[in-house]
């Protein structure tokens, strides 16, 4: 990512870096699009202050032991049975088996559903 003011020369000199081929737009070639704070927030892994607070009112709810399905990142498709609640960090450690062997895995609460 570049936080740039994309006028004058700028555009150029980052398309000259090597490894560089040009910018994410709506069409090929053409201008840039800037990314939402909110985007630039989450792909930083920085959440915003207000979802903070309003996360903090939703009870847990997930219990140990209980059977889940992953919806959502690389493992999606998989189940996996609940072995630890972080209740602070708002994460679940669920054991998925993958290949034949448990792996756990820790994924937020928006990750999984109950099956």
């Amino acid at each position: 990512m570049v936080q740039a003011n994309l006028s004058g020369e700028i555009p150029h000199i980052i398309k000259s870096i090597t490894n560089v081929i040009g910018f994410l737009g709506e069409t090929k070639g053409g201008d840039p699009v800037p990314l939402r704070q909110s985007e630039v927030n989450r792909m930083l892994g920085k959440v915003d202050e207000l979802s903070v607070e309003a996360d903090a009112n939703v009870a847990i709810p997930f219990t140990k032991g209980e059977t889940v399905k992953v919806i959502d990142g690389p493992f999606n498709g998989f189940d996996g049975t609940i072995e630890k609640i972080n209740e602070e960090k708002r994460k679940l450690e669920v054991m998925v088996k993958i290949f034949g062997r448990k792996t756990p895995l820790e994924l937020s609460y928006m990750q999984v559903e109950k099956v």
